[in-house]
């Protein structure tokens, strides 16, 4: 995985996929993290990052997607669990297959990263306005009607 320390921070290459239904977007939880997400990992050597999107939610919870197209590419500069992060987020669109347990039975969705715990679940796009999601730009741009490509530089406040 493309993560290393340099200087006073954690640097990450990171691939996101944002999953939607309709008016649904699907987050997820770290066990012991108090915020939700958008799914995704970071970017092995050698990996395309569409590729990590599909290996990720594969390993997370057994679901195939495809990435339909690229969304947004993302300076993310934030602080997680006491260490300063710059991260270079890549987001992609993704698509879940039409027969998609996540589609057809009601969560919440239960994964691991490591010996951690994930819950995923679905919220409206405009249910993110009163939702802790990191990094918050997250709640304007998916209440957008339309998701437009975009270069996105975003300091999540402390």
């Amino acid at each position: 995985m493309i993560s290393f320390d340099i200087d006073e921070y954690r640097y990450n290459l990171r691939a996101a996929a944002i999953i939607l239904d309709g008016d649904r977007v699907l987050l997820h939880k770290i066990e012991g993290d108090a915020f939700w997400c958008v799914p995704g990992g970071r970017v092995d050597a050698g990996e395309q990052a569409a590729a990590t999107v599909v290996r990720e939610m594969q390993e997370e919870l057994s679901e195939q997607v495809t990435c339909e197209r690229f969304l947004w590419t993302v300076e993310n500069f934030f602080e997680y669990r006491g260490q300063k992060h710059h991260e270079l987020g890549l987001y992609f669109l993704a698509l879940l297959s039409p027969d998609s347990r996540l589609r057809n039975t009601p969560g919440p969705y239960f994964g691991n990263e490591g010996n951690l715990q994930l819950t995923f679940d679905w919220f409206t796009r405009t249910e993110l306005q009163h939702l802790d999601i990191r990094p918050s730009f997250l709640a304007d741009v998916l209440a957008e009607p339309e998701l437009r490509v975009g270069h996105i530089v975003h300091q999540e406040s402390q």
